[in-house]
């Protein structure tokens, strides 16, 4: 079963709780909360709160990934005030849902949207789940930024949703400077390749070397997918990669590096 499939087959299994919960519980027609105890005992569940992971296993991170993705996205689409056809056309692009899934998450899409809540409860739930884990928060804020951007501008109001969520994620304004860099390219404020390294222009060659393999290593698939990554989103970690490569590869011309 694809994680697209998962994310309402198995919403009750891990009772997330909290916003992300509530979305997946009222799409779903079945209380997570209901399914709670009868299934904590037989997964070794422990509920530390809305944000915690505790005894959650691989599929859990992965639906919680998942769902986040979705919830996040649809109010990102509506954060200029309306969702337009290309984002939504960028989001079934990007992530090429089976048909046989396509009305169950276009539901949750719908739902959030219709949520009044705003983004914020589930911008620090899936914060509070995946604290530990860095890389796995970079990889959701870069979905953010493709949706962003799938009309051809960001608003700023897309923008300001972006820098706010990345401050709930733990990332301070040099750590964002870096990830509009690497999603936004040329549309950056500068196109600088040694802001997606995260160094300064006066670094040693051994540091942007250092922080080169660095970057290769936390944003190696395995890696990614050992976190809570599905499968389903290693082409945007890889589309990531790309970006650092190409930064470090003009580092390496503008050095004569070897």
């Amino acid at each position: 079963m694809s994680i697209w499939g998962k994310v309402i087959g198995g919403v009750a299994g891990f009772a997330m709780g909290g916003p992300l919960g509530g979305i997946l519980g009222a799409v779903a027609g079945h209380a997570v909360d209901k399914m709670k105890a009868a299934e904590a005992g037989a997964a070794g569940y422990s509920d530390g709160g809305p944000g915690s992971f505790q005894g959650f296993g691989p599929d859990a991170r992965q639906v919680a990934f998942t769902t986040a993705i979705i919830v996040l996205s649809a109010k990102m689409a509506k954060a200029d005030g309306q969702v337009t056809p290309d984002e939504i056309a960028t989001f079934k692009r990007l992530f090429h849902i089976p048909p046989e899934d396509a009305g169950n998450i276009g539901n949750i899409w719908k739902e959030a949207t219709r949520d009044s809540s705003g983004y914020e409860p589930y911008a620090e739930q899936i914060a509070g789940l995946f604290q530990s884990d860095p890389q796995v928060l970079e990889e959701l804020l870069g979905v953010l930024f493709h949706i962003a951007k799938a009309d051809g501008l960001v608003h700023p109001k897309e923008m300001e949703m972006l820098s706010r969520t990345a401050q709930i994620f733990g990332f301070n304004a040099q750590a964002f400077e870096r990830l509009k860099h690497i999603h936004l390219g040329a549309d950056a404020d500068e196109d600088d390749p040694y802001e997606v390294l995260d160094v300064s222009r006066d670094a040693s060659d051994a540091d942007v070397k250092a922080a080169y393999r660095k970057l290769t290593r936390e944003n190696h698939p395995d890696v990614l997918m050992a976190k809570g990554v599905p499968q389903e989103f290693i082409d945007l970690a890889n589309e990531k990669m790309a970006a650092i490569n190409a930064a470090y590869d003009r580092i390496e011309k503008e050095r004569g590096l070897r």
